[in-house]
């Protein structure tokens, strides 16, 4: 069964490490980030099953951050759940409204906050889960795996995501911009060059089996798959 990552996006360390302590403890793969820049690269490069959002960060509100996911079209469905200590009806009406699926006031026990993961995990499964085949390639969304003539290829988040993206559109072309936008999210500000960065890391990582090609430049245009 693959580990679930979840992201605390928290801006106290003691906080933010007990947290994260539990959770580990538990079996999930946690990333920490302390304000919202911090966590929206964090999605961008790696992209969580699950995000713990404090409502008060340094240089945006928690708020901000979860309803900039939510105009995301990569992030919208992310299962989000807000931390504060703001306990008063309207400051969690105003959390809900914002797009999280769920809101802890502080202080909150291990065992509920593992309780709240669990159960919004459970409501989240994703719906895309049957294997992606363009010929000798397959990639299975549930495990994260990608094979080539039941050889696994390893990829980095990022190549996975852009390898997968492709995989599900096929034979289209797409400009660097729609890339970003698609793999990277509209909320990421990178340059297009990064695209080729991760286009040139995911050929080398398919080269070896012979499926590099399968990952096409079109001139002028973008990128486009294909096993044709």
């Amino acid at each position: 069964m693959t580990t679930r990552r979840i992201l605390v996006v928290e801006d106290e360390a003691a906080i933010r490490q007990m947290i994260t302590f539990n959770l580990s403890r538990a079996g999930f793969d946690v990333t920490e980030a302390e304000d919202s820049s911090s966590a929206r690269n964090l999605i961008a490069d790696q992209r969580p099953d699950l995000v713990l959002v404090d409502w008060m960060l340094p240089d945006s509100s928690g708020l901000e951050l979860t309803r900039a996911l939510r105009r995301d079209s990569v992030n919208k469905d992310l299962p989000i759940i807000m931390l504060t200590a703001r306990a008063d009806e309207q400051d969690k009406i105003s959390g809900l409204d914002s797009g999280a699926d769920d809101y802890i006031t502080k202080p909150f026990s291990p065992r509920e906050l593992l309780a709240r993961i669990s159960a919004l995990l459970r409501r989240s499964v994703p719906v895309d889960d049957e294997p992606i085949v363009a010929g000798d390639l397959q990639l299975n969304p549930l495990s994260h795996r990608v094979t080539c003539q039941n050889n696994e290829i390893v990829l980095g988040p990022t190549e996975y995501r852009l390898l997968k993206f492709l995989m599900t559109n096929p034979e289209r072309v797409y400009s660097r911009g729609q890339l970003l936008d698609f793999v990277w999210g509209q909320n990421v500000y990178v340059e297009e060059r990064t695209v080729d960065v991760h286009v040139r890391r995911l050929r080398q990582a398919l080269e070896p089996y012979g499926a590099e090609t399968c990952v096409q430049t079109v001139r002028g245009a973008g990128y486009r798959f294909s096993v044709a």
